[in-house]
């Protein structure tokens, strides 16, 4: 489990309080304001949710426009259904084998399994605080001390993990739920492309905000994805610019100018920019853009006549259309990702896609 999802473990029952709580303080309901239901166990026919009046309702119109919702509360569901998993084999499993040694489970994972005590080396600790643009001046020992912590703990995992592979090797855990998914019908249109083409068996549509933070860290996983799967991915970039970010559309109206001037630029361009989120004003951009190789003449006639600023709306428009609240978010082959999530994250979305276009 990673810590998004510990965090939205523990918001969630707080959410739930203080929505009790509102409900029950009001002083304002009653009994008979309520419409009223009734449970029944059987559906008159499969797939049917409710009836109102004569009219029976289906799952799909309930969900109605709140597809990312539902999906999301499904995912949520899959994912403590998965940590429930992982727990039991660790419980049945190793303790299986620490029983046949004739140990406790706890002496047995750290003994047989991590081999005493998991020591974080400086290159790892260095890696870690390179990927999350954690600042040196920010960093005291108490922190230090933290993220060590952090990574032991997940170096453990990672043992522990591999050990129970090599027990489920032979005999595969059968799981009787499926992943959820959804499928959103996202269109490339115009937008700049980079890695394969368009017959590539994998396509990411990336909306993003050249000042938000999580999308410089998305843009490193789009490097990455870059680097890992070349030609088996193509990945789209699509603009969302928030409101509260003044200087997020300059930026990607002088991006799609050095887009205008030289595809590959545009890229360049865009991990520059990235890299120096406090610094989009119109003189860095300016600058940005000779630093991706742009003609200057150019890109000022281009930036000066807004001719870039209908295709920011428009994508920003577009993206209100299929639900996008927050940046980043991404749609691996029409799947909904939101967040700057890690590398390993999109490589078993994408493995499973690619497995899927070779049957």
């Amino acid at each position: 489990m990673n810590p998004n999802q510990r965090t939205r473990l523990v918001l969630f029952p707080l959410a739930t309080l203080v929505l009790a709580s509102i409900v029950s303080c009001t002083g304002n309901s009653s009994a008979s304001s309520k419409p009223n239901y009734v449970t029944k166990d059987t559906p008159p026919r499969p797939g049917v949710l409710a009836k109102i009046g004569d009219e029976e309702i289906t799952q799909d119109q309930l969900i109605g426009d709140e597809k990312a919702s539902f999906f999301e509360l499904q995912k949520r569901e899959y994912e403590l259904r998965m940590a429930r998993i992982e727990r039991l084999l660790v419980e049945k499993l190793v303790g299986g084998e620490a029983k046949k040694a004739g140990m406790s489970l706890d002496d047995y994972l750290n003994k047989k399994v991590l081999s005493g005590d998991v020591k974080i080396t400086d290159a790892e600790y260095n890696a870690f605080v390179k990927e999350k643009h954690i600042p040196e001046s920010q960093i005291n020992a108490q922190l230090k001390d933290r993220i060590h912590q952090f990574l032991k703990e997940q170096k453990k995992e990672q043992l522990t993990n591999a050990y129970v592979a090599k027990l489920t090797k032979s005999k595969p855990v059968e799981l009787y739920f499926q992943k959820p998914r959804m499928q959103v019908q996202v269109e490339v249109g115009d937008s700049p492309t980079t890695g394969g083409g368009e017959k590539a068996p994998v396509t990411i549509v990336v909306f993003s905000d050249f000042q938000c933070p999580f999308c410089a860290r998305g843009a490193d996983v789009v490097n990455q994805i870059k680097k890992k799967y070349g030609s088996k991915v193509r990945i789209a970039f699509r603009h969302f610019p928030l409101p509260m970010h003044k200087e997020a559309v300059p930026a990607s109206e002088a991006a799609m100018c050095v887009y205008d001037q030289n595809k590959e630029k545009f890229w360049k361009f865009h991990d520059i920019a990235f890299k120096n989120q406090d610094k989009l004003d119109e003189a860095n951009l300016l600058k940005h853009a000779k630093d991706a190789g742009a003609d200057e003449k150019k890109f000022k006639e281009c930036v000066a006549s807004k001719k870039y600023a209908e295709h920011v709306q428009k994508d920003l428009a577009y993206g209100e259309t299929l639900g996008v609240k927050s940046t980043p978010s991404f749609y691996v082959n029409g799947q909904p990702v939101s967040g700057a999530l890690p590398l390993e994250t999109f490589s078993e979305m994408i493995d499973e896609e690619l497995e899927v276009a070779k049957k």
